[in-house]
């Protein structure tokens, strides 16, 4: 499993294209003959796979059990509006407009590297997300991680 860093700004021209930044390129190296896949975040953001990585959450997602209301309701609201990206001769992909849309992105976004995953949001959006860190990050640290390395049997 690939871990992405780095948080990139970057700019939309008028079409959607957006340019994927040299340093995160170079952690893609099979974003070109592969593709990446681009779908809804939880928040009002955007998120890139890996088609690597999109093809094992699907594999994860085909294991559920269909029958089951909420699963096909997760399903359906994770999967929509998922599109496929490819570069460009410029490196350029061009991101969907009811995507840019549903995250109110306009011409300024960030790149934000989650493990296997490229979180895109609007850039205002994402500097007010920061402004509103906990005033005190080691109590949420400790809240989040204080376990993390115990074992259940210790």
């Amino acid at each position: 499993m690939s871990h992405f860093l780095g948080e990139f700004d970057c700019k939309l021209d008028a079409k959607g294209r957006m340019m994927i930044p040299s340093n995160l390129k170079k952690q893609l190296p099979e974003a070109e003959k592969d593709g990446l896949v681009i779908n809804r975040g939880f928040e009002k953001h955007l998120v890139i796979y890996t088609r690597k990585e999109w093809d094992k959450i699907m594999e994860d997602l085909g294991r559920l059990n269909q029958y089951e209301k909420k699963t096909r309701e997760f399903i359906r609201y994770f999967t929509r509006g998922a599109s496929e990206l490819m570069l460009d001769s410029s490196n350029r992909v061009l991101l969907p407009k009811a995507l840019l849309d549903y995250a109110g992105i306009g011409n300024e976004v960030v790149l934000s590297c989650q493990f296997n995953k490229i979180e895109v949001w609007a850039k205002d959006a994402y500097d007010a997300q920061l402004d509103n860190e906990p005033e005190n990050f080691a109590n949420l640290a400790e809240e989040v991680m204080g376990n993390a390395g115990r074992r259940e049997d210790e």
